[in-house]
């Protein structure tokens, strides 16, 4: 490890030279109280900026033991010194100066939820953040006075205020760790409860608009109904109560505009911890719960969606279904199955994103088209079976059937965003209107093999399927496009994740595809399964973090999905 003393020696010495002399820089430099390494040198100034990562050892930070105990604190410090380290970098970025993308200073933007980044990682021996820094340059010429202001003026600026635990508010980051700590509590409650969700009283479900996630000012906030309100003593805060959303069949209903969908998506965020001040913070589902929906034009391989789609006219076999370009019945049986081998125990459901023949066949439908002309069993059939046979709960937002009435075990009526419990009342009507004997064959749980398979060179040619030429002794070597958090391509085929409606940060779609590039180039073998290769994946991932997936460097720009996602991600995955 060189000194710092030596880098500025350095950075003289490469001073109007041609770009690529920065190549020289790379490597650590031992500063006063942290290492600076840089880890990769852009190309040029219009090139994607160049990698670098600073360590400060926990003896020169000096945050408390107890905030970095367990993997649970650990990710809450390293969110809370990630948002800190971004408010320091924005008052320097682009204050040095130059060509392209010279002075610019970019760290992970944080959302409201709290997730596990490699922007910044807390280990037993200190902190590492990570992040992106633009070279300066004039043209194409080295301008290394600049770059030495970032690294000598700016950058210990910003390390001090925002990774040295005496420079922070020490009350905010605890009650920062006690939250989080309370978070965990109400999850490992939800198991020893059986439910499936709570949602505290004082709760701001309403988001500012359809493009921000924050809470919307002056709006309702959540009140529980009698009947479902529980209470919980928490660790930190004390007693708190809420709904407590029981396992089994949950109905949501209400008019339009009164907070159906809204209670929906915040219990599909539910998954995931939210910061202070998001008004979701004690807005806690079970965390296998998959919001799922119908999906037309997907891409479907080897499902078992036999459950929900049998005897088709064309008599092709449904016990291990493949198609191109799915419908959206066909879609959202596929996506139920696929969520079954992921392990999801909650199933979220919105009845205005799904398919409506998948759903429900009303009476005089079934009375004009016979059950034995259908293939498709619709969804409230098999509700019932999946939660008494594979103790798999729904929550449902519907507004136009009545039939699931029938089948649920709590009906909450959404009435100006607050809950009423309309159980007892709906029992009472249902007597009324009765629905027609079940007509669903028996249930039987989802079987699947499915072997990975590589998508290889066409008719013998070194051309492989993405287009690229290669040698047939080298291993397949894929470059991977994040196009935001909607999806990636790898190689020349794109993943599309746009419906994946808990993927929330382009940092996971980012990891995704990194991983799908892993299993690609070393895992996928024609023998591994899909689960076989997600379970060794998520394996992978609770015991090293990201960091697996590195070629030489940990890059900044990750942050790890949940195995639905994975799952989710890889069941897209054209392949032959």
């Amino acid at each position: 490890m060189q000194s710092s003393n030596q880098l500025q020696d350095m950075l003289h010495s490469i001073n109007r030279k041609s770009y690529p002399a920065y190549k020289s820089l790379k490597g650590a430099y031992q500063f006063k109280k942290y290492v600076l390494s840089i880890d990769h040198v852009q190309g040029d100034p219009f090139a994607s900026p160049s990698h670098v990562s600073v360590k400060i050892f926990h003896r020169e930070a000096g945050f408390p033991a107890e905030y970095y105990k367990d993997k649970l604190t650990r990710i809450t410090l390293a969110d809370y010194l990630t948002r800190r380290f971004e408010q320091q970098v924005n008052r320097y970025t682009f204050r040095a100066k130059g060509s392209g993308k010279s002075g610019l200073i970019s760290v992970t933007r944080c959302g409201q939820e709290v997730l596990e980044r490699t922007a910044c990682e807390i280990t037993e021996q200190g902190i590492t953040v990570r992040f992106f820094v633009g070279f300066p340059a004039n043209g194409r010429t080295i301008n290394a006075g600049e770059l030495e202001k970032i690294f000598f003026e700016f950058l210990p600026v910003c390390v001090e205020k925002a990774f040295v635990y005496r420079n922070l508010s020490g009350k905010d980051l605890e009650n920062t760790i006690f939250l989080a700590e309370d978070q965990a509590y109400i999850r490992e409650e939800l198991k020893k409860r059986s439910l499936v969700a709570f949602v505290n009283d004082g709760a701001i479900l309403p988001r500012e608009s359809g493009i921000s996630s924050k809470p919307m000012k002056g709006s309702v906030t959540f009140s529980s109904p009698e009947s479902l309100r529980v209470t919980m003593a928490l660790p930190h805060k004390g007693k708190i109560t809420g709904m407590g959303i029981p396992k089994g069949i949950t109905l949501i209903v209400g008019g339009g505009y009164h907070g159906k969908s809204t209670l929906l998506n915040a219990l599909e965020l539910g998954v995931y911890n939210h910061i202070q001040g998001d008004g979701r913070e004690y807005v806690i589902t079970d965390s296998t719960a998959q919001k799922l929906r119908s999906e037309d034009g997907r891409f479907v391989k080897d499902v078992d969606i036999s459950l929900f789609i049998n005897d088709l006219p064309n008599k092709k076999d449904t016990t291990c279904f493949s198609t191109e370009d799915a419908s959206g019945s066909t879609s959202q049986a596929a996506g139920i199955v696929e969520g079954i081998e992921a392990g999801s125990k909650v199933f979220l459901l919105d009845e205005d994103t799904s398919a409506t023949n998948f759903m429900v066949r009303d009476a005089f439908m079934q009375h004009v088209i016979s059950w034995e002309k259908e293939p498709i069993t619709p969804f409230l059939e098999r509700a019932r079976d999946l939660y008494e046979k594979e103790e798999i709960s729904t929550i449902l937002v519907a507004g136009s059937s009545g039939a699931f009435f029938h089948i649920a075990d709590i009906v909450i009526q959404m009435d100006n965003y607050m809950p009423v419990d309309i159980t007892e009342k709906v029992r009472e009507l249902c007597r009324d209107y009765p629905l027609d004997e079940n007509t669903a064959a028996g249930f039987k749980a989802p079987q699947s093999h499915r072997i990975m398979s590589k998508n290889t060179p066409l008719n013998g040619s070194k051309k492989d399927y993405y287009g690229h030429f290669r040698a047939q002794d080298k291993p397949e070597r894929l470059k991977v496009k994040v196009h935001g958090r909607d999806g990636f391509s790898i190689g020349k085929q794109e993943v599309d994740l746009r419906y994946v409606e808990q993927l929330i940060d382009s940092e996971q779609t980012g990891a995704l595809g990194a991983l799908l590039k892993y299993a690609v180039e070393k895992l996928i073998d024609g023998k591994r399964t899909l689960p076989e290769i997600v379970e060794l994946l998520c394996c992978k991932l609770e015991k090293e973090g990201l960091s697996f997936l590195s070629e030489g460097y940990t890059s900044c720009g990750y942050a790890v999905p949940r195995r639905q996602e994975v799952y989710a991600c890889f069941n897209r995955y054209r392949r032959p």
